[in-house]
């Protein structure tokens, strides 16, 4: 890797606390062993590698193989709370756990890995000891949790269909409805169900319940068959039928009719870990396109470099925001849905860049340049397509009223924990989160740099001018926002239903992308994650978006970023801001 002198402009940040590094042990250890084990992806003679792991897609399973090496890692443990006897402390340490396996196949990641912890969510936040405690064991031996999903509008398959509650004897319920579409609905040992028990619609419509599958069986629940998927497909999709099926009240999880609050409480790790997660699956797809431009030209270059800093700039947003689940857990559901609505979106459109550099390559079936046509597939059934971004749009829009008056320009700037590299942070508590009110730390974060930026005393070289008018222009999008939603009432619902209000939604993202930007860099004092180059460059990636007027970019920084790139590349290191070694060779 290159190293460029800490060049940054703008105040130095605090040094880290005493006691705030991050010890040895730890995730950093274990991520790296399992990168290790799965081994160099791009070996056509590795067993666990993409030409593997790309047959096992196209006959719709997940890797048996790879499924080995996690059960031999225990890596069902990752997904418990510390609390319970596992190992998941936090967050961001879960999210560098699941990038060894997302780097290779998002599949895996979901089918093996996440999709039970989403499952076990909410009874890690609402359940009873004995329910915790179940479940806990189940996930940490290997099994898996399935999820029934209540219906939404805007959804996808998995999204459709509703199951529904009758009171039946003294506490029990009878269970009555359909679901045709549910991860690992053959293989779960554990069904955690959204379920109506009010027929008026409203927010307490609906409860979550546990569910044992095996003598559910015996008392109406009939699995239906797999269904085909266009992406993920190594996941199992089947489904299930409940024929009034007896349980008893001991089930329910938390208090009957809380399963919204529960649903929106926990969907804020959901969001935010898949959207962490899937940088990895983009560093691939960069990856493989560094490799097929060789000595790439000037337009090469320019391409991929701006990837690069997309995704230096993505995993910034999202180590903020996984962060603040833990750190800042009343305010964490803005950050995340924001997460979740923009990084998507800018991912997708850094891969239609990186299609131009990978040519007919990107569709091949056994290399890693293959990825791109897999990755393309995977992205909307993994929730980052239309129903992430209008389940998101409904968490940020109406809030945004509420926002322009009690926190933008108001609020002090977030702690240096969100950004610092190595900073600890408290356990995660999932049910800490909050599903509304609390502050907007990622736009305070913003209106902090640039006050530092524009202030007396930032240097004046072309580094420090550029940004000092970069960071005017985005000091005047975000008092634009603030004018515009300040025009709208809080509750006003027809300017709430409208169209503007979502456009809004859209600017607010990208500026806390960019106060994450900021944060990233300003807190980064060695390394390239401190040059001013990649947050210029990124920066004026985001402004873009949003139509602002922006300076021209030094001479070098393009290059300079690029040169960074080519470096980790030739050494075989991650594109994200742990520039980790990696299992394969850069250079062939």
């Amino acid at each position: 890797m290159t190293t460029h002198a800490p060049t940054r402009t703008g105040a130095s940040p605090a040094p880290v606390p005493h006691g705030e590094a991050r010890a040895p042990d730890c995730v950093e250890r274990r991520a790296a062993r399992l990168e290790q084990r799965f081994g160099d992806p791009g070996d056509r003679a590795n067993p666990l590698g993409f030409r593997a792991l790309l047959t096992a897609d196209e006959e719709r399973e997940l890797l048996p193989a790879a499924e080995d090496v996690l059960d031999d890692e225990g890596f069902g443990a990752e997904l418990v709370p510390e609390a319970l006897g596992g190992r998941l402390h936090d967050a961001e340490g879960l999210a560098r756990m699941l990038r060894p396996v997302f780097r290779r196949d998002v599949a895996l990641g979901f089918g093996y890995g996440i999709t039970s912890l989403f499952a076990a969510a909410p009874v890690f936040a609402a359940g009873s000891e004995d329910q915790r405690a179940h479940t806990a064991r189940l996930l940490a031996s290997g099994g898996r949790a399935a999820i029934v999903h209540r219906s939404l509008a805007h959804g996808t398959a998995m999204l459709r269909g509703e199951v529904e509650a009758m009171p039946y004897g003294v506490d029990g319920y009878v269970l009555r409805g359909r679901k045709d579409v549910v991860i690992n609905a053959e293989r779960a040992g554990a069904v955690v169900a959204y379920v109506r028990t009010d027929p008026a619609p409203g927010p307490a419509a609906h409860s979550v319940f546990l569910l044992d599958p095996d003598p559910l069986r015996r008392e109406g629940l009939r699995l239906l068959p797999r269904r085909p998927a266009t992406g993920l497909r190594g996941c199992r999709f089947a489904g299930y039928e409940f024929d009034d099926c007896r349980i008893p009240g001991t089930a329910l999880v938390g208090d009957e009719g809380t399963g919204v609050r529960l649903a929106l409480r926990t969907f804020q790790l959901n969001r935010t870990l898949i959207t962490g997660a899937v940088i990895a699956s983009v560093d691939t797809v960069l990856r493989a396109a560094v490799r097929a431009a060789g000595t790439p030209g000037r337009r090469q270059r320019s391409v991929l470099a701006g990837v690069f800093a997309d995704l230096l700039a993505a995993d910034g947003f999202a180590t903020a925001v996984l962060r603040g689940l833990s750190l800042l857990p009343t305010s964490a559901h803005l950050a995340a849905a924001g997460l979740k609505y923009l990084v998507p979106d800018l991912l997708r459109d850094d891969l239609e860049e990186l299609a131009t550099v990978l040519g007919a390559g990107g569709y091949s079936r056994d290399t890693d340049q293959g990825m791109l046509s897999k990755l393309l597939r995977d992205l909307p059934a993994a929730g980052l397509g239309h129903a992430g971004t209008a389940s998101c749009q409904a968490v940020l829009v109406p809030q945004l009223p509420l926002l322009a008056r009690g926190s933008w320009g108001r609020e002090s700037a977030p702690p240096p924990a969100l950004f610092l590299p190595g900073a600890t942070v408290p356990a995660l508590d999932i049910s800490a989160l909050q599903v509304a009110g609390g502050g907007d730390f990622l736009v305070a974060a913003l209106d902090a740099g640039i006050a530092r930026l524009t202030g007396p005393g930032a240097p004046g070289d072309p580094y420090g001018d550029v940004l000092r008018t970069m960071a005017g222009a985005f000091r005047g999008a975000l008092l634009d926002l603030r004018e515009s939603c300040l025009a709208v009432e809080p509750g006003d619902r027809a300017a709430l239903s409208g169209s503007a209000l979502p456009a809004l939604a859209d600017r607010h993202a990208v500026l806390c992308a960019a106060g994450a930007v900021l944060g990233t860099w300003e807190h980064h004092t060695e390394g390239f994650p401190a040059d001013p180059a990649w947050p210029v460059l990124a920066l004026h990636r985001l402004g873009r978006r949003l139509g602002l007027t922006l300076p021209s970019l030094p001479a070098d920084c393009v290059d300079r970023v690029a040169e960074e790139l080519l470096a980790r590349f030739a050494a075989g290191r991650g594109f994200d801001l742990h520039d980790a070694p990696l299992a394969e060779a850069g250079t062939p």
